[in-house]
Order: structure tokens, then C-alpha cells, then sequence
């Protein structure tokens, strides 16, 4: 397979926490993608919601953790360059696929996602990890996701958010550890314009991968015609383990996994494996990759 990630996508990732890969994606799997998901939104698991603040809006729609009951998913995971993307990019000797979650922002969506970070709402500790977020929509800019550069880089955890109603995930029981200090996300501040934000118009085949400590955020869908379907795939390196939080983490872990065992495991599998030592995968100027900084819109 040829090279998608180039040493300057890996720098991107490292220092912001976010970079945007174009086109990695064949018609192939889009559309396989495309068919997974409208299976996953006629069948939703018991994981699955549609949020809307009235019934005159469009919905926003999610659901996870279904990648071994649909089959097209399964295929897009153990056979498209996903997997590879995620490695190369937390430089990583090994990818495992922690779950897969279905965003589906119907026309005339006003519901928003709030600015967070993802690992918060996990049992996962451990920096090599990543989400690939893939569109099979294309995105314009004004829905499109919004990213802090750099704030995965921050000395702070945030509490998980409820998208639903936006307040934080409730205490549990004291079964989950308090093993660090948790903060709000400063909305404030990213809304007035503190902190430099990443955002990218999207075609179908793009995808953007970050990590799971970089905050974010999307506006609703303001188009009367298009769907904003994307499937984001949660990925794991080779220094996670599994933790606690003092919440019930979404998704619930279902393993009988223990505080302090590896998190790649039978029940989070290897799809990739490194064969070859880390190397510089093009040359500059060669790829797409290098046009990264300029092709963003800085907000």
C-alpha cells in the first residue's frame, strides 16, 4: 500500500493534535461506510439516541460500539488503511481498534456539540491514541468540526459533557477512582476567540485524526437537503492501559479487564502492526501532507 501518512502528518499530529488526510479514502469504502451506517440508524443498539431540543428540528443522531454486528463496518475496520493511518500517526508499533461511533446531523439540526475531549469519557490512560473522524458527506465549513490546536498538549483533563442537556457526567457511586484533578472545558475563552482554532471544509474520502485529549466541537446543521453522516473510529497504541474515572464511562467497558491491564487485548485486537522501523514516508513537497498548514482555516 502506498504511503498515506507522511513525516510532516506526524509532526501536524504531534504539535496540534489534529491533522486533515485527503482523499485516503476510495469510493470503496465510503460508500461501504455509508451503507454501514444507514444499516446502524434503521437497526440503533441500545447505546443509540436522537437528540433534538424541539420536534421541528432535525435530529443529531449517534450510536456505538456495533463494529462486530455490521458487517460493512467490520470490513472497513480490518481491511481499509484505517488502522495503518492510526499507527503511523501516534507512532505506535501496534493499532487496535478500541470501538467505532456513528454522528449523524439530519438537515435542519440545530443541536450542537459542545466543546470537550473525548478521553475523559473513557477507561483508557496513555497518549499513543486517536480517533479517525470520516465523513461520507461532504462538509462545508460552516458544519464543519472545530478543533483547539494544541490542547491535547495541556496539563488538564476535562469533565465528559452530556450533549444532550451539556452538563457534566454525574458522580458515581465512588466505585471510580479520583486519581486526578478534572476541570471544565474554558468554553468561555474558546468562544471569544483565546485560543486558535482548526476547522476544515470535507469531501467524501477525507478524513481527520486527532487525539483523544484534543477539544472540539461542531455547530448543528444548518442545510435543509444534507446529511452531515459521519463514522469515527477509536484507536489505541501500544502504552494504554486500562483505568478508572469517577463516572460511568461511556462506553461502558465490557471487558473483564482490570486498572493497570494493557488495553490491547483480545477484546481490543491489533488491526495493524508495524513491520518496518518509522521512517519519512514521502518526500517533502510530495504529498498532500505538506500542504496541510495552509489547506486549514485557522478561526
Amino acid at each position: 500500500m502506498a504511503r498515506l501518512v507522511s513525516e510532516l502528518d506526524i509532526q501536524q499530529f504531534a504539535m496540534d493534535g489534529v491533522v486533515c488526510l485527503r482523499g485516503v479514502f476510495s469510493q470503496h469504502w465510503v460508500d461501504l461506510v455509508r451503507r454501514g451506517i444507514d444499516a446502524n440508524m434503521a437497526a440503533p443498539s441500545p447505546f443509540g439516541e436522537s437528540l433534538k431540543d424541539n420536534e421541528n428540528e432535525g435530529a443529531y443522531f449517534d450510536d456505538y460500539c456495533n463494529w462486530e454486528k455490521i458487517p460493512e463496518f467490520k470490513n472497513f475496520i480490518m481491511e481499509s488503511p484505517a488502522a495503518e493511518i492510526a499507527g503511523r500517526l501516534m507512532e505506535s508499533q501496534e493499532a487496535a481498534i478500541y470501538h467505532e461511533h456513528v454522528l449523524n446531523k439530519e438537515p435542519g439540526t440545530a443541536k450542537r456539540t459542545p466543546w470537550h475531549h473525548d478521553q475523559s469519557y473513557y477507561p483508557i490512560d496513555g497518549s499513543k491514541v486517536c480517533s479517525i473522524w470520516m465523513p461520507v458527506d461532504p462538509v462545508p465549513l460552516e458544519t464543519a468540526i472545530s478543533f483547539v490546536r494544541g490542547s491535547h498538549l495541556w496539563n488538564a483533563w476535562f469533565y465528559p459533557r452530556k450533549f444532550a442537556t451539556e452538563q457534566r457526567y454525574p458522580l458515581s457511586d465512588g466505585s471510580g477512582a479520583v486519581h486526578r484533578r478534572y476541570e471544565d472545558v474554558p468554553s468561555d475563552e474558546i468562544d471569544s476567540g483565546q485560543h486558535e482554532l482548526l476547522a476544515w471544509p470535507m469531501e467524501p474520502g477525507d478524513c481527520i485524526v486527532f487525539h483523544m485529549k484534543t477539544v472540539h466541537g461542531a455547530p448543528g446543521n444548518a442545510s435543509q437537503s444534507s446529511h452531515r453522516r459521519v463514522l469515527s473510529t477509536r484507536w489505541l497504541g501500544d502504552d494504554t492501559v486500562i483505568t478508572t474515572r469517577p463516572w460511568d464511562v461511556s462506553p461502558p467497558l465490557l471487558a473483564p479487564l482490570r486498572p493497570g491491564d494493557r488495553a490491547i487485548s483480545k477484546y481490543f485486537p491489533v488491526i495493524w502492526r508495524r513491520t518496518e522501523q518509522p521512517e519519512v514516508s514521502l518526500k517533502p513537497g510530495s504529498h498532500v501532507g505538506a500542504m496541510r498548514e495552509a489547506d486549514a482555516l485557522h478561526l
